[in-house]
């Protein structure tokens, strides 16, 4: 893919089609650019890949955002300073961002029959590994594709209260896509562990699907939350963390504490429902309206 602006950026991706008649199956990875667990995973995919076993239509773009991989930068595109998996499905008349946003959504995600978005912790952000789905019309299908992805949570996220707006999952559910997002791996590591989960869970849904030959494991025991509360601080300052990333907490229990440089705290941020830490940030220093804690409902 090619993107006209002032410069002339060039998105690498695969495409695979098979012998056989099979569903369209698109694979995301580097949504954000220093998230490379799940970058790692779709390229060892690639590598590892037998044509010959594919039934439809895969394409896999490893790096998506490909400006904020080479500038290092965590969650948001350095052009503009926008987060992309909040701009979708964009708009062609609106920022650098918001432009690239639409062409990603009418290239790679419309006209397809499923959407898997790999994500990791990013550089400042602890994680314990889950997928999210969104309710819809097609959520059956999203939630048997967070399911075949194995990992241990998944966040069903309720159209009343969409926390997470404008990603590529709940733009593609609103025009009848079946998708999900599979979080592995935190803090901007190359962690082995992490690639390894994502790889296994990406080919299980693969096989699931029918896209790529092979028998999937049985569906595991997995924990669904139904919605989850993002915790922001209300003005910068030094953030610490009282819990464990993946700690079950009661309603009311202290999470952690912001304070100013000095040391004095002004703020006490207390779980408003009972539920799980599934990230954190995990560093100090956090901005007005920065995300400390994403809770999943119990």
């Amino acid at each position: 893919m090619e993107f006209d602006d002032t410069n002339n950026l060039e998105i690498p991706y695969f495409e695979i089609v098979g012998n056989t008649v099979g569903p369209k199956l698109t694979v995301l990875a580097g949504i954000h650019g220093a998230e490379y667990a799940s970058i790692a995973a779709t390229k060892q995919f690639i590598k590892e890949l037998n044509p010959d076993l594919i039934s439809g239509t895969l394409k896999v773009v490893p790096i998506v955002n490909i400006l904020a991989f080479w500038a290092r930068s965590a969650f948001v595109v350095p052009t503009d300073g926008k987060n992309l998996n909040r701009s979708f499905p964009g708009n062609i008349n609106g920022t650098f961002t918001e432009i690239l946003a639409h062409h990603i959504f009418q290239t790679f995600i419309v006209g397809s029959d499923y959407l898997l978005d790999m994500h990791a912790g990013d550089i400042p952000e602890a994680l314990e590994p889950f997928t999210i789905f969104e309710e819809s019309k097609v959520e059956a299908e999203s939630l048997k594709m967070a399911q075949a992805y194995g990992l241990a949570h998944i966040v069903r996220q309720p159209t009343a209260v969409r926390v997470v707006a404008g990603s590529t999952c709940a733009s593609a559910a609103d025009i009848g896509i079946p998708a999900i997002i599979a979080e592995s791996g935190q803090n901007g590591v190359l962690d082995s562990e992490a690639v390894a989960i994502h790889l296994a869970g990406l080919r299980n849904v693969a096989m699931t699907l029918g896209v790529l030959a092979g028998e999937p494991w049985p569906v595991r025991s997995i924990k669904i939350h139904n919605g989850w509360h993002w915790l922001r601080s209300d003005r910068a300052g030094w953030w610490n963390p009282m819990i464990q990333t993946g700690s079950v907490v009661r309603s009311g229990e202290l999470l952690g504490t912001m304070s100013d440089l000095w040391g004095d705290v002004f703020t006490e941020i207390f779980a408003p429902e009972a539920g799980t830490v599934l990230f954190q940030t995990s560093s100090p220093a956090v901005s007005t309206d920065g995300i400390l804690v994403g809770l999943a409902l119990n």
